[in-house]
Parts: structure tokens; sequence; C-alpha cells
């Protein structure tokens, strides 16, 4: 065969592209199951990292197993549900399942089309705590997390936050300072504001944070992340809050009487 004309060379080229192209494809098979188990892990290792179970460092020192048997410990509920808060569809408990596709979900709520936001509630001490994303655009990329609430569903007890490509000790800092995470604890979810919650300068309220020093888009993308996030998360919230009860009005009297005497 002449190995010097044009139809060797396309020929050579076709097969070496195929056999390339099978190999690959081949490889990604055969490590789906193991890249879809890591997605799994490190998502429920954010949740339980935003519900202070435990902090995301020592969930690294686990194996994927292990991070879902800890799930499994604690979940008490998992579903999603639609934009007026009704719930959709109960996800599967005894196989871990999980709500994916939060991009999707975000560009729906841009749209305002249907949505699908998903609820993961948690046993803590008897305590019911409730787990939602969010999911936005920072300076380089989407930029999302979890966020922990307590029973009333407006006390923040946790966050944790990730990034796809913001700038190293500055953009960054939503999920390597520590300190930018433990603002969110004790905060409140204002659902009579606009925002519902919010991250900028010499946050004030108990309803925002301050924005991260020298990262004013990445800062200003997970705020509007966030804010949009909760409120499409309000009607599910103010439907399923735990209002204080008020005291009766004759033990009102009576206790203010043995006050004064």
């Amino acid at each position: 065969m002449n190995t010097n004309n044009n139809l060797y060379t396309v020929v050579y080229s076709a097969i070496i592209v195929i056999v390339v192209a099978a190999i690959l494809a081949w490889v990604s098979m055969a490590l789906k199951p193991k890249q879809d188990a890591n997605i799994k892990a490190e998502t429920i290792s954010q949740m339980l990292t935003a519900a202070q179970f435990s902090t995301k460092e020592d969930l690294a020192k686990i194996s994927n197993d292990q991070v879902l048997e800890e799930y499994s410990k604690v979940i008490k509920e998992a579903f999603v549900v639609d934009a007026q808060g009704q719930k959709v569809r109960d996800l599967d408990l005894a196989t871990r399942e999980l709500a994916d596709g939060l991009k999707a979900q975000n560009t729906n709520l841009k749209k305002g089309a249907a949505v699908e936001l998903p609820v993961y509630i948690f046993n803590k001490d008897g305590k019911n705590v409730t787990v939602v994303p969010v999911y936005g655009a920072g300076l380089w990329g989407p930029v999302w997390g979890y966020v922990a609430f307590d029973e009333d569903l407006k006390t923040i007890l946790g966050a944790y936050f990730d990034h796809e490509s913001e700038t190293p000790g500055l953009g960054a800092k939503i999920k390597d300072d520590p300190s930018f995470r433990a603002q969110f604890e004790g905060k409140t979810a204002d659902f009579a504001a606009d925002p519902v919650f919010a991250i900028r300068k010499n946050a004030a309220g108990s309803n925002e944070v301050d924005a991260i020093t020298g990262a004013t888009m990445t800062s200003k993308g997970l705020g509007e992340a966030i804010g949009k996030w909760f409120e499409a998360y309000k009607p599910y919230f103010m439907a399923h809050a735990i209002v204080p009860q008020e005291a009766p009005v004759e033990e009102t009297v009576e206790q203010e009487m043995n006050e004064e005497n």
C-alpha cells in the first residue's frame, strides 16, 4: 500500500479518530458511576455541613459510603415543591435520591416557568432542620450552596457555598473562608422584605450579611441567588412556618398582677 497518497492519510486519520473516540466513550461510561457517586457524596456533605451536623473537612476524611450512611441516619423527609409551595413528589430515601438540575431550575425561575424546588428535612436533636439549595452566577461562573433553617423556617442555622471558578483569595472566600459562612448563623429570612435576604457592605439588618471585601461581583451574584431562591421558597416556608402562640389573656393579666405584687 502506498502510504504517501492522500487516500491512505484520510483512511488512517479516520481510523485513529474512531478508535480514540471509542476509547474515550468507554472510559466515560466506565467512570460515570464513580463520578455520580462523588457528586452525590459531595452534595450531601455540603447539606450536612450547612445543617451543622459536621464540618466539611471532617466529612472529606471519610468515604462516600460513610457520607451516605451519615445522611441516612439524620434525613427525615426529602421532596420537591412547586412555585406555590405544594409538594410535587417525594425523593426516595432508601436510595438517597437527590434532586439534581439546579442550573435548569434556576433558568426556569428566571423565565417564570414551572419549577421543582428540593426540600430536605433532617432530624437534629429532635427538631426539624430544613435545608434548601441556592444557585446563581458569580463573577466567572456559577455559584451555589445550601442553607439550613430552624423549625420556624426563618432562623438560619448555617450555610455552605461553593463555586466553579471564582478568584482565589477573593470571590473564592464564599467557600474557603469559614468566617463568611459563620455570618449566616442566627440571621433570619424576612419574607416581608424585598429581598428576603441580602449580602451587602456594612450589613446591619437581621436578614443581611457583609459582602466580601474585594469580591463585589461574587458577593452580588451570591446575594441575588439567595434572594431569588428564598423568594421562590416563600410560599412553602410561610405555609409551614411555626407561628409563636400568644399567651392567653387571663394568664397574661395574672402574670402582670403577680409581678406587681
